[in-house]
């Protein structure tokens, strides 16, 4: 009987759907004016505790009236125009309205007809009504919605705040995901509900899972909240199901994203550490009513830093950049930026290298620039190590071109973007970046009115190069997940940490300085390769588990690669205002000799002699120890030293003639 009582509401129901618009507003009016007249019978049923009889005309009247009237004013309110299947929470107010106005044309026709009606009977009348009229039209809504909300991904929401409860609004009106519970990071929620769903603590997700039938995970964590990102991650790496995030709200207040736009994992997700905070009063009062200039704009760590910088109301700032379709990126989204934002600052996109000295400084003069930011550097290991003239040209000799150039022009400060790969380097990449330290320790110590400074990084996860967008294809076409080395591990930071500490260092900045962060534990790749296929929702295929999804392969150090990477040359590190910014001790050279080096070097690479540029990059005090040798491609292809030798002799009037 049960069974044939669901088909026959189905059926009804699915004639009901298939309705045109005006036949489905025409049901509605008669059901509300039957559910009308049922009420006010009832009420005065109530009343008289017995079934209530017509005793005269006057009820009558009274009935057909209000039935009327009040379907009227449900069309007034617009009750009837509301598409049912989504009907929202804020048409109870219109109800209520509406019934309200219904009970005082009672009272209202009532009096005028001259009806006995005890003083109780419009309030049980308006609650009844209320109740029949509303709950028709969730029950109906409810029923329409099933079939389609059933067909929907069940999803698990961790985050019980603001963005977890804006994230399942959000997916209950979309065709996706259906949020089937909630679990909360704290333990006081655990058996509560919100908005109807039931919260789960942390420490009972799994059991979330499997009774909810959850396929997925999407962490929504408040940006303000103060949690342990990874005991989170620690819980929800060993579920069966992927897990993934929403956007923040930085990237919801900026218009890039909508809070249902679900993805994979964010890096500071996958870091398992509360991301680095810096103080953006401090930078904002250092770069606000300033001409700031970006080298490398269109680089990761660049164009993050001039999204941070416009933030700060510069009277400009000045973009340069060697790629045309980066460069095109950059000052097209800080456009955007600047719109949404209602700012109005001039943006100044510049073709260039930094190996163009007098470039640099035209530039520099010409819009009157205060602090420069340079970023513009060869930075990929493996490439620097196949090209070695081009990465010295670009890093040592292009920062001190424009490190010169800043000093011609009277800029205020210039902080160079480093690495960690500058601290005893395995690689001319990183002896590259440590020589470029040198340089501008020396120009510190050469001169006072330009304020040089270097702020030195772990790897950045999300940069071109980096290894989780890597890792993240490699699993999607289902492996194998290709690490160099079982036992290697990085420091790691997210391009808008490293472009933080690179802002706040500039407000710290006395001359010579060299900053690194307090990035807390190394990373093992392999254990970060591992969480993400976990995340993913996939199982590791080795020896234990041959029946995996995705492999782990190792394919041995690349050229110049090392096991590990470190932050200090020293081991006695000053601290600074900023809890997470430490000040390096380490050691410089007088200008006289460093000059004498740069000849030096400069002749080897006009002249292509590679192995006398790696000889002069481990002569210096930049702590290169090779563990290969030379690599570059167009040396260990035939190149020789032999093509410009003649140029060494005027090696001393081109440096003459550059610096001018």
């Amino acid at each position: 009987m049960s069974q044939r009582l669901k088909s026959l509401f189905r059926a009804v129901f699915s004639r009901f759907a298939a309705l045109e618009r005006p036949q489905k507003r025409l049901v509605s009016v008669v059901s509300d004016a039957v559910f009308v007249l049922f009420s006010l019978w009832a009420a005065f049923s109530l009343r008289y505790e017995t079934l209530f009889r017509f005793d005269g005309v006057g009820y009558w009247a009274l009935f057909g009236i209000t039935a009327v009237a009040t379907v009227f004013l449900f069309a007034r309110l617009g009750l009837y125009r509301a598409v049912i299947r989504y009907l929202s929470e804020r048409a109870l107010v219109t109800v209520l309205g509406g019934v309200t106005g219904s009970a005082l044309i009672v009272i209202a026709a009532a009096f005028i007809l001259q009806v006995d009606m005890p003083r109780s009977v419009p309030f049980l009348y308006g609650a009844l009504a209320f109740l029949f009229v509303t709950g028709t039209r969730f029950s109906v809504r409810t029923v329409l919605n099933r079939p389609r909300h059933l067909s929907k991904m069940p999803v698990l929401i961790v985050g019980a705040g603001e963005t977890g409860l804006q994230l399942a609004s959000a997916l209950s009106q979309g065709i996706e995901y259906r949020p089937v519970a909630f679990v909360s990071l704290e333990r006081d929620n655990h058996k509560t509900t919100i908005n109807g769903l039931p919260v789960y603590d942390l420490d009972h997700v799994r059991k979330a899972v499997h009774k909810h039938q959850a396929e997925r995970i999407l962490l929504a964590i408040d940006e303000s909240a103060s949690v342990d990102r990874r005991r989170i991650l620690e819980s929800l790496e060993t579920l069966p199901v992927p897990v993934q995030t929403v956007p923040s709200v930085t990237e919801l207040v900026a218009g890039q994203a909508r809070i249902s736009d679900v993805r994979d994992l964010d890096i500071d997700d996958l870091l398992g550490r509360d991301p680095v905070r810096y103080r953006n009063e401090e930078v904002a009062a250092s770069l606000r009513g300033r001409v700031v200039m970006v080298t490398g704009a269109g680089g990761s760590i660049g164009s993050e830093l001039c999204r941070q910088i416009v933030r700060q109301e510069p009277v400009g700032i000045v973009l340069l950049e060697q790629s045309e379709f980066a460069l095109y990126n950059i000052e097209r989204e800080l456009h955007i930026i600047s719109a949404n934002e209602g700012l109005s600052i001039p943006i100044h996109p510049l073709l260039g290298s930094v190996t163009h000295r007098r470039r640099c400084e035209s530039i520099m003069r010409g819009f009157g620039v205060n602090i420069v930011y340079h970023a513009a550097a060869y930075k990929h290991v493996p490439l620097v190590e196949q090209n070695v003239i081009e990465g010295v040209q670009n890093n040592v000799f292009g920062t001190w071109y424009t490190a010169e150039a800043a000093i011609a022009a009277g800029v205020e400060k210039f902080v160079l973007v480093s690495t960690d790969k500058a601290v005893r380097p395995t690689n001319v990449m990183g002896a590259s970046k440590r020589l470029a330290e040198l340089v501008l320790q020396g120009l510190a110590r050469r001169q006072e009115d330009t304020v040089f400074s270097m702020v030195r990084f772990g790897n950045v996860l999300g940069s071109s190069g980096s290894v989780v967008p890597l890792f993240r294809e490699q699993i999607r076409e289902g492996g194998p997940v290709t690490v160099t080395h079982p036992d290697i591990i990085r420091y790691f930071m997210t391009i808008p940490e490293a472009s933080q500490l690179v802002l706040q260092t500039g407000t710290m900045g006395e001359g010579g300085e060299v900053f690194v962060l307090d990035m807390g534990d190394p990373v093992r790749i392999a254990d970060l390769a591992r969480r993400m296929i976990h995340l993913m929702g996939l199982t590791e295929k080795n020896e234990d588990n041959r029946y995996g999804d995705i492999e782990i392969v190792y394919s041995g150090l690349r050229p110049g690669e090392k096991l590990y990477e470190e932050l200090l040359i020293g081991d006695d590190p000053q601290g600074t205002r900023h809890p997470r910014i430490m000040k390096a001790r380490e050691t410089d050279m007088p200008w006289s000799d460093l000059e004498e080096l740069l000849e030096q070097l400069m002749l080897a690479s006009r002249s292509f002699d590679c192995q006398r540029v790696v000889a002069l990059l481990r002569a210096a005090p930049t702590g290169y120890q090779p563990n290969d040798d030379v690599s570059d491609l167009v040396w260990c292809n035939g190149g020789s030293g032999a093509l410009a030798t003649s140029d060494g002799a005027n090696i001393s009037e081109t440096l003459r003639r550059i610096f001018e």
